[in-house]
């Protein structure tokens, strides 16, 4: 892997010499790697793989995070003391090229951006700060892309949030039932089914045109959100589902990896519920920077929305599950039984507390 590495790193248009690489993070869908330069004076590097069975169209892809990071990049030059390769991800360009990606004899995809050192991230927030400053983090990247020029971004995986579409595929599922598995996920089956109507509630306020569709993120998964050494925010990341949606799927996801005291797969379900005080800390961390740009609507259901996406993403482990593990990596056969269950937990944590996060919601609002 180190030979075809250091053949990819060089035909992008890097500072530096190849010295190492090695595989890199904990994400679900692309093959990524960090490539060390020999040289203390010039970048590191992220080398991609790209999933092309999840996402069908490179170009369009890169072209929607190529427009996505420039206005960013815009945005923030003009911001005093502001440290733009920090605070926004960098694509590397082929040599000679303008093109943002490589695609191979086998045809693969390759990308490439600088690696943004002194950073952390974090799969389990512990404290307010954390949860703050990942909240001001997504809101600021939502307020600065309010203003994006040209069409709308490309749907880079069309549907992503629409639980309709989701719920219908799920239905599909259950009902061929490929590998004999639907049995063995009943109760979650059940538990699904029992919240259908519930759940479309962010859709049907969009479709009447009470919220606007908006240019969000669509993954906030927490540990897309970069810290830097103290714990401020410093940028946000994995930017492939940047596309059209509802304020509401980047607070709402947001939330679900936030507040969670346990990981996202965790076995033990007792040890998995919503922190209601690092709810308030990130909703008062992403109303700061977005509080002026949301309609009323938006501000309201924000208390609703983490209850949708966690819903949602619970739909979609358990439809994979049924369908043979498809989409999501996986570490053992019962991976996304397993994750359903931790989701479906941390769901019923969030509607027991439901009235006191639409009271947080109320107050920061004012």
């Amino acid at each position: 892997m180190e030979d075809r590495l250091e053949k990819i790193f060089n035909l992008f248009d890097a500072k530096g010499t190849y010295l190492s690489g090695e595989s890199y993070g904990s994400g679900h869908i692309h093959d990524t790697y960090r490539i060390l330069t020999a040289e203390d004076d010039c970048d590191n590097y992220i080398i991609q793989k790209l999933n092309t069975r999840v996402f069908r169209d490179i170009p369009r892809l890169q072209n929607n995070i190529e427009r996505v990071t420039e206005h960013l990049r815009h945005k923030l030059s003009l911001i005093p003391d502001c440290n733009v390769k920090r605070e926004c991800l960098t694509l590397i360009p082929l040599r000679n090229s303008n093109l943002t990606f490589y695609c191979d004899e086998e045809g693969n995809y390759w990308r490439m951006y600088i690696f943004i050192s002194d950073h952390k991230s974090y799969d389990i927030v512990d404290t307010p700060n954390k949860a703050y400053e990942g909240g001001k983090a997504i809101g600021r990247f939502q307020a600065m892309l309010a203003d994006l020029d040209g069409e709308p971004l490309f749907e880079t995986i069309p549907f992503f949030h629409n639980i309709e579409k989701r719920l219908e595929t799920f239905h599909g599922t259950v009902t061929s039932d490929p590998k004999g598995r639907a049995s063995e996920a009943r109760d979650i089956i059940k538990e699904i089914e029992s919240r259908e109507e519930k759940m479309k509630t962010i859709l049907r306020l969009g479709e009447k045109g009470l919220i606007p569709l908006r240019t969000t993120h669509n993954d906030t998964k927490f540990n897309n959100i970069l810290l830097d050494m103290n714990d401020t925010a410093l940028c946000v990341i994995d930017l492939d589902t940047v596309m059209p949606g509802y304020v509401h799927y980047d607070f709402g996801d947001a939330i679900r990896t936030a507040t969670n005291t346990a990981a996202e797969d965790e076995r033990d379900l007792d040890r998995i519920k919503m922190d209601i005080s690092l709810f308030a800390a990130y909703a008062e961390g992403y109303l700061s920077q977005t509080r002026e740009t949301l309609n009323a609507p938006e501000i309201e259901y924000l208390a609703l929305a983490p209850q949708v996406i966690t819903y949602t993403i619970a739909t979609r482990f358990i439809t994979d599950f049924i369908d043979g593990d498809n989409y999501f990596k996986i570490k053992h056969s019962l991976h996304n039984l397993q994750r359903a269950r931790a989701q479906m937990k941390l769901l019923q944590s969030m509607e027991d507390q439901y009235s006191e996060m639409q009271k947080i919601i109320k107050k920061l609002s004012i």
